[in-house]
C-alpha cells in the first residue's frame, strides 16, 4: 500500500471518527437526565394541579433549557462559571488561583471548579475535598465535555443543582419558592436562586430569605448591574422582601382525579390534562356545600363526574365530599369505585328494545304481577300502574316493564351488552338473571358516564380521556344513532325534581335528558344527565355501603346533579343553543293515543311517535273495536238482530283490566252478552294467554309421597270474555270467571294444558312435572 493511500485511510478514519463523536453529541441525552423525577400535572388551561416528590423524595423536574429563564440561565453563568464557554470542562487559571488561595498563601478559601467539573461531582458523587476527589472531579469533566454539547452540559447543571433541602434543578426551585414555572422568574428571584448551588446549607429559602443569601445576592447584581446597564435602578427592588411559596402550600387540586391519573398513567411526568380547574372547583364547593345543607337526613358522601361528549374528556371529577376526611373515608374515589346502579342502567334496556324492533316510544307495556322463570320483579312503590306507553314506563321508571324487555332482548342481551362495552366486574349472565335489568351488577361511575356519552354520540362508545396528549378515539358501535336518540328524546321529558324549582331547563333552554337510580337496600342513590356536550354524574351514599331511606336518586342524587348543570350554564359550558339532530332514519308516525299501535278505523285520539323505519314494530290498534249494540236492550246484539247500533268501545287484556278496576279508573268497556244470543265460536279478539304454568318451569312433586299443593291454572283473557275452561291433556279440570285462576292436582308426566274462553278462543302450553330428587 503506497504511503498517500495510508494517509488518506488514516485521514478518513479520523474524519469518520470526528463525526461519529459529533453525531452522538448530537443525539445523546443530557447527562444525568435518568434521574427520578417529579411528577407535574396540570388543567387544560395550564393551571398546575399536582407537584410530586420523586421516587428519592426529592422536588426534582427536567426542563429543557429553552422553557428556563434566560435572566437565571445567565445569571448562573455569571455566578458559577463565567468562562463556560470557552475552558473544555477545567479552567486552569481558576484552579490555580484557588490553589494559590488556600494552601499557599492560606487565604480566604475559593473554588476552582467550573460548572462541567460540578455537574460531574454531582452526577458521579465525588468527593471534591480530597486530591483523589478534585483530580476524578476533572476527569470526568473532561469526559463531559468529550461527549457532550455545552447546551447539553447547562442544561443539566439547571436540572440538577441543589437549591436547598430535597430541591433540586431551576424548574422544581421555581415551583416549590415562588409558585411559578422557571421561564416566570423575575430578576429579583433568578438572582435569588442562582446564588443558592453554592452554599444551600446556609442560603435555602425554607425559612425566607438570609442574610447569607441577601449578601451573595446583592454582590452578583452588583456583578449583573455592569453588564446590564439597563437594569441600574432595580438595586431597591432587588433588595427588597420576596414572596416565597413554601413546600407545604404546593398545590393539590382535584386530588382524587390527580391520584388516578399518578397510578394508571405511570410513565407521564409533565402533562396537560383534560380537566377544566374553574369547573372543577365550582363542582367541589356545590358538592361539599350541598352535603352540609342535607346533612340532617344522613347525606355525608357524594361524588361527581363531567365529561364533554365531543372529546370524552373529564371536566370535572370529585371523588368524595371531603377528600381529607377519614370518617367517611374521604381518599375513596367514588367516580372509580363499583356500585349497583339501580334504575340508571334502564335507558340502555329500552335503547336495546327499540334497537331490536320490540317497541317504539309509545308502545303499550304492562306494569301488572309478572312473573319469569321464578324471578317475580316488583316496583319501588310495590305498587302497579296497568299499561303504560313505553316513554312513560322509562320516565316513570318501572321494574315490571323494564324486566319483561330484558326478558326479550337478544343479540345482544343487557348482559352481552354491558360485557361489550367494558363493564367489569362482570359474572357469566346466569349468576344474574333479570335481576341485572334493576342494577344486578355493579358498575363505575366513569363507565356510566361512559355509556350515557355514548347515548349523546349516536351510540358509539368512546373511552374516557384524562389527559390532553391522548388521541380521541372513533369508539365501538354499539348500538343505531336512532335508538340512541329516541331514548334521550324521552329522558329529557324527565321532570326535574321538586327541589330544582330555580331552572327551567326545557322551555327554550338546555333540555336536560336526565334518569335516576336507586340500589337495592337503599346503598346507593344515582342521576345522570346529558346536557348539551356533557355528561353530568352524580352519586350518593357511603363507601362502606351502610344503607339509609334517603337514599333516593330522585331525592337525594338528582338536586345536586341539577345544581351542577347550572354550573356547567353559568360558566358558559352551556346555552340555549344545543340541539341533537335528528338522525336519517327516524320519523315521526301517527298512532293510536291508547294503544301505541298503528291507527285502526277506530281510533278517536291519535298522537305523534318517533319510528326508525324497517325496526321499528307495526300492529294494527286492538284496544279499539266496534260493537253492534241492540237498541232494544243495550246489550251485545244477537246474530240476525233488526236494531242495532254500532259503538267503539275498549277491550282491554283481564290482567289490564284488573289494575284498571283495583284503581277505580273508569274504562268504556263492551256491553255484556244478551243471554238469550247463541254465540259462535271463532270471534274475533284476543285469545287466553296463559301465565301459569309458567313455560320452561318444571314443577316438582316431593318424592316422600306426602300431599302436593295445586298447580295455579291462569290465563289473561280478552275484556269481552266471562269465563275461561281449563283442560289438561283430555281432562276438563273446570272452569273459572276471567281474571281468576283454575287449580289442578299435578301428578308425575308431561301434559298440554289448554285454556278455551267463553267465546271460543283458545290457547295451549306443555309443562312437565316431575318428582324432586
Amino acid at each position: 500500500m503506497t504511503r498517500p493511500r495510508k494517509r488518506a485511510i488514516i485521514a478518513a478514519a479520523l474524519l469518520s471518527g470526528a463525526a461519529a463523536l459529533c453525531l452522538a453529541r448530537l443525539c445523546a441525552a443530557p447527562p444525568g437526565s435518568r434521574v427520578p423525577l417529579s411528577r407535574e400535572l396540570r388543567d387544560r388551561h395550564g393551571t398546575l394541579l399536582r407537584f410530586t416528590l420523586s421516587s428519592d423524595q426529592k422536588y426534582r423536574l427536567w426542563l429543557p433549557l429553552a422553557e428556563i429563564s434566560p435572566t437565571l440561565v445567565e445569571a448562573t453563568l455569571l455566578q458559577e462559571d463565567s468562562h463556560f464557554r470557552m475552558h473544555p470542562g477545567i479552567n486552569p487559571v481558576s484552579l490555580c488561583r484557588a490553589f494559590y488561595s488556600t494552601y499557599i498563601s492560606k487565604g480566604r478559601r475559593i473554588g476552582g471548579s467550573t460548572l462541567t467539573m460540578q455537574l460531574a461531582r454531582i452526577i458521579y458523587r465525588i468527593n471534591s475535598k480530597t486530591p483523589a476527589g478534585k483530580l476524578a472531579q476533572m476527569a470526568r469533566a473532561l469526559q463531559l465535555e468529550a461527549m457532550y454539547s455545552k447546551n447539553q452540559i447547562l442544561e443539566a447543571y439547571m436540572n440538577l443543582a441543589p437549591y436547598g433541602g430535597n430541591v433540586e434543578g431551576a424548574g422544581a426551585a421555581a415551583r416549590v419558592y415562588f409558585g411559578k414555572d422557571a421561564a416566570e422568574l423575575t430578576l429579583q428571584e433568578a438572582l435569588t436562586l442562582c446564588v443558592i448551588p453554592k452554599s444551600p446549607g446556609l442560603r435555602s429559602l425554607r425559612g425566607g430569605p438570609s442574610s447569607e443569601l441577601a449578601k451573595a445576592r446583592s454582590a452578583l447584581f452588583a456583578r449583573w448591574r455592569s453588564r446590564h446597564q439597563e437594569d441600574a435602578e432595580k438595586e431597591t427592588f432587588i433588595s427588597s422582601p420576596m414572596r416565597l411559596d413554601a413546600p407545604g402550600s404546593l398545590p393539590l387540586l382535584a386530588p382524587h382525579f390527580t391520584d388516578s391519573i399518578l397510578a394508571d398513567y405511570p410513565s407521564v411526568r409533565r402533562e396537560r390534562t383534560t380537566l377544566d380547574l374553574p369547573l372543577q372547583s365550582a363542582a367541589e364547593r356545590k358538592l361539599a356545600a350541598y352535603i352540609i345543607r342535607r346533612r340532617e337526613y344522613g347525606l355525608a358522601n357524594a361524588a361527581a363526574l363531567i365529561v364533554d361528549t365531543r372529546d370524552m374528556g373529564v371536566r370535572a371529577a370529585v371523588g368524595s365530599a371531603d377528600y381529607f376526611n377519614r370518617e367517611i373515608s374521604g381518599q375513596v374515589n367514588g367516580t372509580q369505585a363499583p356500585r349497583s346502579p339501580g334504575s340508571a342502567i334502564k335507558p340502555f334496556i329500552y335503547a336495546l328494545a327499540m334497537e331490536q324492533g320490540i317497541v317504539h316510544p309509545m308502545t303499550m307495556l304492562k306494569d301488572t304481577p309478572f312473573s319469569y322463570r321464578g324471578f317475580n320483579p316488583e316496583n319501588f312503590d310495590g305498587d302497579f300502574q296497568g299499561p303504560l306507553h313505553a316513554r312513560d314506563a322509562l320516565i316513570k321508571s318501572r321494574n315490571v316493564p323494564a324486566v319483561y324487555l330484558a326478558s326479550r332482548l337478544k343479540e345482544p342481551t343487557l348482559h352481552a351488552f354491558l360485557k361489550k362495552a367494558g363493564v367489569t366486574p362482570l359474572r357469566e349472565e346466569g349468576f344474574y338473571g333479570l335481576s341485572l335489568a334493576l342494577g344486578g351488577a355493579e358498575i363505575s361511575m366513569e363507565k356510566i358516564a361512559e355509556l350515557y356519552a355514548m347515548l349523546a354520540n349516536e351510540g358509539r362508545l368512546k373511552p374516557l380521556r384524562k389527559l390532553e396528549s391522548e388521541n380521541i378515539s372513533g369508539g365501538e358501535k354499539m348500538l343505531s344513532p336512532e335508538a340512541a336518540y329516541m331514548v334521550l328524546d324521552i329522558l329529557k321529558d324527565n321532570p326535574p325534581p321538586a327541589q330544582s324549582f330555580r331552572r327551567d331547563w326545557t322551555a327554550g333552554n338546555v333540555p336536560i335528558s336526565w334518569k335516576t337510580g336507586t340500589s337495592a337496600g337503599f346503598r346507593d342513590a344515582w342521576a345522570i344527565g346529558v346536557a348539551g356536550g356533557y355528561v353530568v354524574a352524580v352519586w350518593v351514599g357511603n363507601f362502606d355501603g351502610r344503607p339509609n331511606p334517603a337514599f333516593i336518586g330522585a331525592d337525594a342524587a338528582a338536586p345536586l346533579m341539577f345544581e351542577l348543570v347550572d354550573a356547567l350554564k353559568g360558566l358558559h359550558f352551556v346555552t340555549g343553543g344545543e340541539r341533537r339532530p335528528v338522525p336519517p332514519g327516524l320519523t315521526k308516525t301517527e298512532v293510536c293515543a291508547v294503544s301505541g299501535q298503528i291507527p285502526g278505523p277506530h281510533c278517536q285520539v291519535k298522537a305523534k311517535t318517533l319510528f326508525i323505519a324497517g325496526k321499528s314494530p307495526i300492529t294494527k290498534c286492538s284496544i279499539h273495536r266496534q260493537v253492534a249494540v241492540s237498541a232494544v236492550s243495550g246489550m251485545a246484539a244477537c246474530p240476525g238482530d233488526a236494531k242495532v247500533v254500532y259503538k267503539t268501545y275498549e277491550f282491554w287484556p283481564s290482567d289490564l283490566l284488573k289494575i284498571f278496576r283495583q284503581a277505580g279508573i273508569p274504562r268504556r268497556l263492551p256491553p255484556p252478552p244478551d243471554p238469550s244470543c247463541s254465540f259462535t265460536a271463532g270471534i274475533s279478539g284476543r285469545a287466553p294467554a296463559i301465565t301459569s304454568p309458567q313455560a320452561g318451569v318444571v314443577y316438582s312433586l316431593p318424592a316422600d309421597g306426602k300431599r302436593a299443593d295445586k298447580i295455579s291454572l291462569s290465563a289473561v283473557t280478552d275484556s269481552d270474555a266471562e269465563t275461561v275452561y281449563w283442560f289438561v291433556d283430555a281432562e276438563y279440570v273446570g272452569a273459572a270467571p276471567a281474571g281468576q285462576p283454575a287449580f289442578w292436582k299435578p301428578k308425575p308426566g308431561t301434559f298440554t294444558v289448554r285454556a278455551v274462553d267463553d267465546r271460543g278462543r283458545a290457547d295451549s302450553r306443555k309443562m312437565t312435572v316431575a318428582i324432586a330428587q
